[in-house]
């Protein structure tokens, strides 16, 4: 009796989500004569349920304020660092993309294309010297993410960037997911030797090329390009994901694969939010899911909002100060020498150019080897 006791138990519960229609959904009393009781407690108060429809920033700061949201998981691209100076890669006029005429590249992807670099690395290196971490400082949007860390809300950051501004601002490396890659190494991109950081930036901004010590290849900063594996520790998805009872979206366009489909790998009750510009992937979606929620415009507006909701905004704001004020602007971002490796990256996964159309299936997040980019 025991199983057919726990399918009761679990159909029950699945019935008990199902949304009966608008007019009710509005109401805080079930229709006089239904048999339906009212709850008890609402839905935001039991981690253990899917919470009610999100109407707006409070409903989600109301689920952390009320702790049954407590392994908060962000996913962020390029655009959380434009409001540090940083342009992101695919606005209109303003964008990377857009101006890279004066590189002489065929096409703007070219720049991080793994094939082309082979070919012709001086594009990218030329990029590389603006684009090194030191010139530019966070930003509130990286210090709103500090804080969950400090609140001790945060199991992992997902970021496309390459900027180091994350860590720049405090988050912990082991917080970190660099899906893209980083400045803070560098190795030959045939033969996977390592290369002291520090050496390669000296000579890449002194417009030379470095060089592998072991195979004579063209050495680079590990970020990675189109056509490359993405590092190891991006598989940690594949655990955070599904442990997850936040997560949220910022300044990202979700164009590029396979980054843009760990969204759809949360467990269908979590609920999402997205800060951004414009609606991307499942946010385009009309109606949204109702543990879905979007609030668009102007990023670092809408991250000041819904900490002012959270009661954060004035620890944040001292956060900065006392922490722009111990921590000088740089010229690098060594990071730490790796002791030297031959072995191909043991991560199978590649960046792909263009995200495939929107899938809430976890299937979507399946093992690729096409070839990938930057976003």
């Amino acid at each position: 009796m025991e199983p057919a006791k726990s399918l009761e138990t679990a159909l029950v519960r699945n019935l008990g989500q199902l949304t009966f229609t608008e007019k009710q959904n509005r109401s805080a009393r079930p229709p006089r004569g239904s048999g339906v009781s009212a709850p008890k407690h609402s839905a935001a108060a039991n981690p253990r349920r899917a919470p009610s429809q999100l109407r707006n920033l409070e409903d989600v700061a109301r689920l952390i304020q009320q702790r049954p949201c407590r392994n908060i998981i962000v996913v962020a691209g390029a655009g959380i660092s434009t409001a540090s100076g940083i342009p992101d890669f695919r606005t209109p006029e303003s964008g990377l993309y857009a101006n890279l005429q004066k590189y002489n590249i065929p096409y703007p992807e070219a720049i991080f294309d793994i094939d082309y670099f082979t070919c012709d690395p001086q594009p990218f290196f030329s990029l590389a010297k603006e684009l090194y971490p030191g010139c530019y400082r966070p930003n509130y949007v990286h210090y709103f993410v500090r804080m969950l860390h400090e609140k001790g809300l945060l199991l992992r950051m997902y970021t496309q960037n390459i900027d180091g501004l994350e860590r720049i601002s405090g988050i912990p490396e082991e917080k970190l997911v660099e899906a893209h890659g980083t400045f803070s190494s560098a190795s030959c991109h045939l033969c996977y030797t390592k290369f002291p950081v520090t050496e390669a930036k000296k000579l890449i901004l002194s417009n030379k090329v470095p060089r592998c010590k072991n195979c004579q290849g063209t050495v680079k900063p590990d970020v990675v390009f189109f056509g490359e594996d993405l590092p190891k520790k991006f598989f940690l998805h594949t655990k955070d994901f599904p442990k997850a009872d936040l997560l949220i979206i910022m300044g990202t366009s979700l164009q590029i694969e396979p980054f843009a489909s760990i969204v759809n790998t949360v467990k269908a009750t979590v609920p999402r939010l997205l800060l951004n510009r414009d609606p991307i992937g499942p946010f385009q979606k009309i109606p949204l899911k109702r543990t879905d929620f979007m609030e668009l415009g102007d990023l670092v507006d809408g991250v000041k909002m819904f900490a002012r909701h959270l009661g954060w905004h004035e620890e944040i704001e001292d956060l900065i100060r006392r922490h722009e004020c111990v921590v000088k602007p740089k010229s690098a971002n060594p990071g730490k020498e790796r002791t030297k490796s031959t072995s191909r990256p043991a991560a199978v996964q590649r960046r792909k150019k263009t995200a495939p159309e929107d899938s809430s299936s976890s299937d979507s997040d399946t093992e690729s080897t096409s070839s990938s980019g930057l976003s």
